[in-house]
């Protein structure tokens, strides 16, 4: 008697159809790419240093074990940043509905997931004849003795990757939910003012502020204005001023100690900086105080 079965059919949650091109880039610190748009996904993987990614209006800083992705039609630009940069980058078509996920998705890679990008490296390298830092390559040559099979490991390594990526998003009890684009800056900029806030005894400048968050100089200093009506160098004067007020009114630090202690030049530009933000010198608001 034959057997009866049923065949389970497999759906698919990514389906990557082509792939448009393949570089390993390894640039000096003078490179600048200055953009495009395409009609099919890109990614950038950084493998070593660091790049600004500008996408539409925005800008961000892609370090080391970062991965951005650029959707259709979506303006991108790179440039080194502060070094010589290895980066990734693999374009490719895919329909699938659930790569709306990774629409302006931005984030660090895991040991286990960068694995999947350098098998994706090795099977282009095995299968392809890629001309090193070609910025103007537009279309794959395949080997003459290219392995077999090399074309769909290069498929699989990528969508599996997309996959564990996308599972990353939803395990976090994100599915159905992106956030828009004014609530996401409204969380960069409460991170902004916590960093701020924890570092009043330090200088900490805008550099440090976009190396710690990975933004642009000119991103940070603008979503940052918008929410909060004042720059981030203002911003971080007032909180420090606030903070030299409630160490005059424990009485236990000099004004010299007090400017010292929070990274003022001298206390000659502490008095100055303090007038301008209470309207009292320092002297005046401490005896304000009755102190």
């Amino acid at each position: 008697m034959k057997a009866t079965y049923v065949k389970t059919k497999l759906n698919s949650l990514i389906n990557i159809s082509k792939i448009v091109t393949i570089h390993y880039y390894e640039f000096d610190r003078k490179f600048v790419y200055s953009g495009e748009s395409h009609d099919f996904w890109e990614m950038v993987y950084v493998d070593k240093g660091n790049v600004e990614i500008q996408r539409d209006e925005e800008r961000i800083i892609l370090k080391q074990g970062e991965i951005v992705f650029h959707k259709p039609d979506e303006f991108h630009a790179i440039k080194a940043v502060d070094s010589s940069p290895n980066f990734f980058v693999v374009s490719f078509v895919c329909d699938s509905p659930s790569m709306v996920y990774l629409e302006k998705y931005h984030t660090t890679l895991d040991r286990t997931l960068k694995g999947f990008i350098s098998s994706v490296i090795k099977e282009s390298e095995d299968t392809y004849i890629i001309p090193k830092n070609d910025t103007e390559l537009k279309k794959l040559e395949k080997k003459e003795n290219a392995r077999i099979g090399g074309e769909q490991l290069i498929k699989t390594y990528l969508e599996q990757l997309l996959i564990f990526l996308i599972r990353s998003i939803t395990d976090k009890g994100t599915v159905g939910v992106f956030p828009t684009k004014e609530s996401m800056e409204s969380h960069i900029v409460v991170d902004i003012k916590e960093f701020i806030t924890s570092r009043l005894e330090e200088s900490v400048r805008i550099c440090d502020i976009c190396r710690e968050f990975g933004y642009s100089k000119s991103y940070i200093s603008k979503i940052f204005r918008e929410q909060t009506g004042e720059t981030l160098s203002s911003y971080a004067i007032k909180k420090r001023v606030e903070c030299a007020r409630m160490l005059i009114r424990e009485d236990d630090l000099n004004f010299a100690q007090i400017s010292a202690k929070l990274n003022f030049d001298n206390p000659q530009y502490f008095s100055r900086v303090f007038k301008r933000v209470t309207g009292m010198t320092p002297s005046e608001f401490k005896r304000s105080l009755n102190i």
